[in-house]
């Protein structure tokens, strides 16, 4: 089996593995300023994706220009994500380099879509593949690969622990080589309870004291994760951004997520925002908190939130996730001021940081990696692989960082 890298490989985003020169899995974008997209675009004989997220499938409609027409293999929930956000990034940047595809592409996805539950195989450009909850975000899959000489385990993005929204991921089929993720590979995160209550405790004080709160959350798995957090403390909040569209799809996939009832009682305990006659200015007025895209604050509503509660200390802006190098979020949480809506602000506000990550850490990502102690291990979507693979290796791993563009032979 040949196994070549076209993005991810020494990197957070842009994931694009291209395997026997047939199927390709995921075709994502890197979030920033510009944005990156893999270093090729291939013509493959079909396509599977394994979940949901820009960096996964950010560039997919592309695959679609000219006279190609792969198949395109997902959960049903990735499917849906996946259009949301191409129609959002059509809707922000079509016809700018920002944008790889047109709306055409994008109604071509719709045409080759072919949809699939965990632990369906099916066939994709001559392999068996097999889908496997990952505990992400729902609908995200492990992807098994067999090629019928080499199974290859594409573990995507994943989480053991649980979490509010999605159950962990438990399944570990045999394989003869792992292509594994590395997001937090140097990193263990605190106990979820304690950091959910230092967050509620944190919000409540703000509240309490007059201030505003505004969480910027990625509107796929994270603004729903937050949504159940708050319902579970009796905190009110307001909803803001494409997490509205994606809280109401996940209600038609109600076999992906965690517990259905509980996320309707987060949905109703919130306040859903229109962003009408000046709406979101009113709000950040009052002493509340705002659950708002974007997460990484490179666009959307926080765009709104953030200048008008930057000014006083009493406001506090609670990041929930992982801030790409060169996003305004990372920037905010190194030096207290960033470029929004094409101006550098300092911000006086409170700025606070909580580890509510879908990824398992390093402690997750050995226990998953300890099944397969005897087998090749590839790392990839993490920015220090090279140097989780000498620490594997250590420890009696066969662990390789793949370059980018770099082909595999396994």
């Amino acid at each position: 089996m040949d196994i070549r890298f076209l993005g991810g490989a020494g990197e957070v985003g842009r994931s694009a593995i291209l395997v026997n020169d047939r199927l390709l899995l995921d075709f994502g974008m890197l979030t920033g300023n510009p944005p990156r997209f893999p270093v090729e675009t291939p013509d493959p004989d079909a396509v599977v994706v394994s979940h949901g997220h820009l960096d996964h499938v950010g560039a997919i409609p592309s695959l679609l220009s000219g006279d190609r027409r792969p198949p395109i293999h997902w959960t049903p929930p990735t499917r849906e994500l996946a259009l949301t956000l191409a129609r959002d990034t059509l809707k922000l940047h079509g016809g700018t380099y920002d944008c790889p595809f047109t709306e055409e592409e994008v109604r071509r996805v719709t045409q080759v879509s072919e949809t699939h539950g965990y632990r369906e195989t099916f066939e994709a450009a001559g392999h068996e593949v097999t889908f496997y909850n990952a505990g992400h975000i729902p609908g995200s899959a492990h992807v098994l690969v067999d090629d019928g000489d080499t199974r290859l385990l594409y573990t995507g993005d994943f989480h053991t622990e649980d979490q509010r929204l999605v159950p962990a991921s438990t399944a570990r089929p045999e394989a003869d080589v792992v292509l594994c993720e590395s997001t937090y590979s140097d990193v263990e995160h605190d106990s979820r309870r304690d950091i959910e209550d230092r967050f509620a405790e944190s919000v409540r004080t703000t509240v309490w004291e007059g201030g505003t709160v505004v969480v910027p959350a990625f509107a796929i798995g994270r603004t729903q994760e937050m949504l159940l957090i708050c319902a579970s403390h009796d905190i009110d909040c307001y909803v803001d951004g494409m997490g509205k569209r994606v809280t109401g799809m996940l209600r038609r996939h109600p076999e992906f997520v965690r517990d259905e009832e509980a996320l309707q009682r987060a949905k109703s305990n919130a306040r859903f925002v229109t962003g009408r006659d000046g709406q979101r200015k009113r709000i950040a007025d009052r002493n509340t908190v705002i659950i708002t895209t974007s997460g990484m604050l490179s666009g959307g509503p926080a765009m709104t939130y953030v200048p008008a509660v930057r000014s006083h200390p009493t406001n506090k802006i609670t990041l929930t996730g992982y801030q790409v190098e060169g996003t305004p979020g990372r920037d905010l949480l190194e030096s207290g001021r960033a470029e929004i809506d094409g101006r550098v602000m300092p911000v006086s506000a409170q700025v606070e940081w909580y580890d509510f990550s879908a990824h398992a850490d390093r402690d997750g990502l050995l226990k998953l990696l300890s099944t397969y102690r005897d087998v090749p291990i590839l790392l990839n979507h993490g920015d220090r692989c090279e140097a989780f693979a000498s620490e594997l290796d250590a420890d009696g791993f066969d662990a390789t960082a793949p370059a980018l563009g770099e082909t595999i032979t396994v």
